[in-house]
């Protein structure tokens, strides 16, 4: 059966400029991912000629097989120790002011990567004072250690995904018991006082009930910033799209989610994770 075609406010801009082509050499030279490329993000284009980048750690690799991933599933590599000096060179060369650091999901190490966290952390709080650095976390199986470790660090934004509302995890190759984990990685970072900040993707078959329910549990569980965005099938291998969501039904869910308390809402079809994140920050943390 061949998929319906993208309605026309999901044509996107093809990659160019030679901007872009000399960011993609300067990451590729220090051996570098970005989770811009490893997950087909929509916003490429846009964040990387504004020089903006979310910078994948810890491997292009992923212990896990989510339905909706594009990203590489396999034998993961030992994590690179000169990992953080090179994402403070890249954060020097691109003059970030505000940078965002995630990770494949490391099953196969003992504390999940959270160490590799801390040490990019300590680094870029080190050599750039003023730099907002926000992290967005696997869930560490749910090891508050691990969590806590990561926290240590002081970074000015917890972020962890949800993704999806609970009753849609098994067909996304995920179980209920990683619901309920994501939920306790969020609550356990908003108890600690840090700004926390969740995401997830619709057009999978969720219902506005169902959204509704998982905003008032995010919100339970002290998430302060919530983006929404489009599921886009990145591989012909990854689950199907049941439904492209219009640009106002993205406005009334952005509604509804700051109408129910959220204190920064991003919502729309391209919206991704970090897209926005500083403007988000801003909005949260009165500027500072």
């Amino acid at each position: 059966m061949r998929r319906s075609p993208k309605p026309d406010w999901l044509r996107i801009k093809i990659p160019a400029g030679e901007d872009l082509f000399k960011l993609k050499k300067d990451l590729t030279s220090r051996g570098l991912h970005t989770i811009c490329q490893d997950a087909k993000c929509p916003n490429m284009s846009e964040c990387w000629n504004k020089n903006h980048a979310t910078f994948l750690t810890l491997g292009n690799i992923c212990s896990r097989n989510c339905g909706f991933c594009s990203v590489e599933t396999g034998q993961c590599e030992e994590p690179d120790k000169h990992e953080p000096e090179k994402i403070s060179e890249m954060v020097k060369i691109m003059g970030l002011k505000y940078v965002v650091i995630t990770s494949v999901t490391r099953d196969d190490l003992s504390d999940g990567g959270s160490a590799h966290y801390k040490k990019i952390l300590d680094k870029l709080k080190r050599e750039f004072p003023d730099l907002k650095v926000e992290v967005l976390i696997p869930d560490f199986k749910g090891d508050q250690k691990a969590i806590e470790t990561v926290l240590q660090g002081n970074p000015d934004v917890l972020n962890h995904n949800i993704e999806t509302v609970r009753e849609l995890y098994k067909s996304v190759n995920r179980k209920e018991e990683n619901y309920k984990i994501s939920l306790s990685v969020l609550k356990y970072s908003s108890s600690r006082k840090f700004i926390t900040k969740s995401g997830i993707m619709v057009g999978m078959g969720e219902t506005t009930g169902q959204l509704r329910e998982l905003f008032s549990v995010l919100l339970e569980n002290g998430v302060d910033i919530l983006t929404i965005g489009q599921y886009l099938q990145p591989t012909p291998e990854n689950i199907k799209v049941k439904e492209y969501i219009t640009p106002e039904k993205f406005l009334e869910l952005k509604e509804m989610a700051e109408t129910m308390g959220f204190r920064a809402v991003e919502s729309g079809p391209f919206v991704r994770s970090s897209y926005n994140a500083s403007a988000l920050y801003s909005k949260v943390s009165g500027g500072s």
